[in-house]
């Protein structure tokens, strides 16, 4: 199963729409029988400062399986190639 996780912060509009993006990606996907897990990561939550030192600047952040997949914007067409048909 692959995994998708969107970095993210409070207040942060990109992230917000990115969720929105990723949400209904995920959602094709699935429908599509294709096995992905969705999660969301605030890089300021406790516990986070790996993911705030490295990403912080670049949010939102796409990782595929934790490796960075896109930031700033989200890549669905990279997303959906990567993962396949």
């Amino acid at each position: 199963m692959s995994v998708i996780t969107l970095l993210t912060r409070q207040g942060c509009g990109m992230c917000a729409r990115a969720h929105d993006e990723l949400t209904a990606l995920v959602g094709e996907l699935r429908a599509a029988g294709r096995p992905v897990d969705y999660r969301q990561l605030d890089v300021d939550a406790p516990g986070n400062t790996e993911y705030r030192g490295e990403y912080g600047d670049m949010l939102p952040v796409v990782l595929l399986d934790g490796a960075m997949h896109s930031y700033w914007d989200v890549d669905t067409v990279g997303l959906r190639a990567e993962l396949g048909p």
